[in-house]
């Protein structure tokens, strides 16, 4: 059944919701016919498609090319496009108009944009727009500079209570649902129990109505140290090296291309390629 808004929100309280990250084509396609609820297309696509430090320098035109390729490769999955940083910072108007992009030339379903009550205004003309949001609160990765660095959020009563205060908020103003990264589980749990529409958890526990993840960390395609909320559900890096390294023996080798590989000649023209000078 193709997952819309309407489903994932009726899905509150029921079947755990899966997301998983894409950006581009061909691994949407892998996504959609894993049976997952929601493909994001992530800012996150600055570090691990871009090769950037932080998602800051992401822009709209990224987002729009990768949302609309993962789109074509998509049938059944949510399609949910991150807007990138100051791409709704400067007013309403500006908003609406940027996130239209991603609807119109992106193919996104909905769009994703970090921060709380103050963007209210934002949700809400995006909303009126009929175009459907989602939340982002805990760490907003956008936020990183002002955070001094990538920190869980709302470790004290005082940063508890705005976050719980800020997912209310955000829901009031029409958002469909909300992610909360790296929140102190029994917090993400309390906020889960307090709305009406779902959460997505990532670094939030397991009480959340359903999780995400970057699909490069959790399958071995990054190396080094990940994220404590990281489990690595295979190893498609160590797969793929392996797969060059073999392909580069055989052709160092000259085993590849083998007979089966090679097209040959037309029946009774070897005597005319004899003729060639």
């Amino acid at each position: 059944m193709k997952n819309t808004v309407v489903t994932f929100r009726e899905a509150k309280g029921g079947e755990k919701l899966v997301m998983i990250t894409a950006y581009d084509y061909s691994t949407a396609r892998v996504m959609d016919a894993a049976g997952v609820n929601a493909i994001l297309v992530g800012d996150s696509l600055g570090m691990v498609m871009l090769g950037y430090e932080d998602t800051l320098s992401v822009t709209l035109d990224d987002m729009a090319r990768h949302c609309a390729a993962v789109a074509r490769g998509t049938r059944e999955a949510l399609v949910v496009c991150d807007m990138p940083f100051m791409s709704y910072h400067t007013g309403v108007e500006d908003t609406v108009r940027n996130a239209g992009r991603l609807i119109v030339q992106g193919r996104a379903q909905a769009v994703k944009l970090e921060g709380g009550a103050a963007f209210c205004p934002e949700v809400r003309a995006l909303v009126r727009a009929s175009i459907p949001v989602v939340g982002h609160l805990g760490l907003t990765p956008q936020s990183v500079n002002a955070f001094g660095g990538y920190k869980v959020q709302g470790k004290t009563p005082t940063a508890a209570q705005k976050l719980l205060d800020d997912a209310r908020a955000l829901q009031d103003a029409g958002a469909f649902a909300l992610v909360l990264e790296c929140v102190p589980a029994p917090l993400a749990a309390k906020i889960t129990q307090a709305l009406a529409i779902p959460t997505i958890g990532i670094g939030a526990g397991p009480d959340c109505d359903g999780q995400v993840l970057v699909w490069q960390d959790m399958t071995g395609m990054n190396p080094g140290k990940l994220p404590r909320f990281v489990k690595r559900f295979g190893e498609v890096g160590q797969a793929l090296r392996g797969a060059v390294e073999a392909y580069a023996r055989e052709v160092r080798a000259g085993t590849f291309p083998a007979e089966e590989h090679a097209y040959p000649l037309p029946e009774g023209a070897e005597k005319t390629f004899r003729k060639l000078k």
